[in-house]
């Protein structure tokens, strides 16, 4: 087992480790209730197995559809009525058990839940573990735009079983390569080469990846963790370097919206990658090396490298003006410079960006 202690409370990544959780976790050996919220994809696997290790009378499962569709204040008013309605108090603790959806979900309903009640994020996709567990945000979507509705709310601790891959769908696997690709190009050449080497393979029948082995998983899980981590304790509250953890996701964001969630976050954020790397580039920002590098990758590893076909450019960069990154009308966006470093450190990392530069860069894929 790793455990970063960069931020104020601890990422454990491992294998085995929810059989461990009160000894990871020793707040949760003291809480009157325990909450495990989940969804009814991922609870069957192991909402038992942490009951099992919690005490089955001091835990109670609130399991919600799986789907960013549901990440919304609907669901979020339901799971609170439960809690309510359970009468669970300040005593108590929500654990978060799932991918980023839940994972968002959940800790924004800790962060507000009787003014706020402490949460363990526990992910088990590869996005939620090296991206969507660390660093406190939390909220729900909204008809105008993602993750408009929420709050900072660190957890108590983050673990993250590499076990629970197992039963990840290749093509999660994949989306969660996609963060991983973006933390090396906003600091790490060398690991956005790692990353890209990877060998993706699945078994056809059912869908699991199999080429890589446990110690690459938790390679690029602890270096993600690091990564992120490291840019977080420098700006909780993104008034600066934070901000390029947002490379990608201002072109990626505005996709996820208009095709109603139906595709993937870490294909989105691939595409919004590729997008907003030629931005950097029209701009005279970024090494034009970068496009190839970063095409060669996403193509390697089955991400997409081209817009949706019922979209158009006019109708992204409207839906970009919802964005949270939005000042003045126009849109700021987190650009590389190369490889491994990012550019505007001079404007705090971020840049606003004409719309027709961004109408020409979308043309251009």
């Amino acid at each position: 087992m790793e455990t970063c202690r960069t931020l104020a409370y601890p990422i454990h990544i491992g294998h085995g480790l929810l059989s461990s959780l009160p000894a990871l976790v020793p707040e949760l050996a003291t809480a009157h209730r325990i909450a495990v919220i989940s969804d009814e994809i991922v609870a069957p696997h192991y909402a038992g197995r942490i009951a099992a290790a919690l005490g089955e009378d001091r835990s109670t499962l609130i399991a919600i559809p799986a789907g960013e569709e549901h990440k919304t204040r609907v669901t979020w008013a339901a799971i609170t009525d439960v809690l309510l309605e359970a009468r669970f108090g300040r005593d108590s603790i929500v654990i978060a058990l799932g991918g980023g959806v839940v994972g968002d979900l959940a800790g924004f309903v800790a962060a507000t839940f009787l003014r706020g009640v402490p949460v363990v994020q526990i992910p088990t996709s590869l996005l939620a573990m090296v991206d969507a567990s660390i660093g406190g945000k939390t909220g729900v979507d909204t008809t105008v735009g993602k993750n408009l509705v929420g709050a900072f709310h660190p957890p108590l601790a983050v673990v993250a079983d590499l076990d629970t891959l197992e039963t990840l769908p290749v093509i999660e696997r994949i989306n969660g390569l996609a963060e991983a690709l973006k933390h090396g190009v906003i600091c790490d050449a060398s690991y956005f080469e790692l990353v890209a080497s990877i060998d993706i393979t699945a078994d056809i029948t059912t869908g699991i990846a199999t080429g890589t082995d446990q110690t690459d998983w938790q390679r690029v899980v602890a270096r993600s963790v690091a990564i992120k981590s490291g840019v977080v304790a420098s700006d909780e509250r993104e008034h600066g370097l934070r901000k390029t953890l947002n490379f990608g996701h201002t072109i990626g964001h505005a996709v996820e919206q208009l095709m109603e969630y139906r595709v993937p976050h870490g294909a989105c954020v691939a595409y919004g990658m590729l997008v907003e790397s030629k931005i950097a580039i029209a701009l005279g920002l970024c090494d034009p090396a970068l496009g190839g590098q970063l095409r060669n990758a996403l193509e390697r590893l089955g991400l997409p490298t081209g817009m949706p076909g019922i979209l158009t450019p006019e109708a992204i960069v409207d839906a970009t003006l919802s964005d949270k990154k939005a000042r003045g009308g126009t849109v700021e966006y987190a650009l590389p410079s190369r490889c491994g470093a990012m550019a505007g450190a001079e404007r705090g990392y971020g840049t606003p960006v004409p719309r027709e530069v961004v109408v020409s860069a979308l043309l251009r894929l």
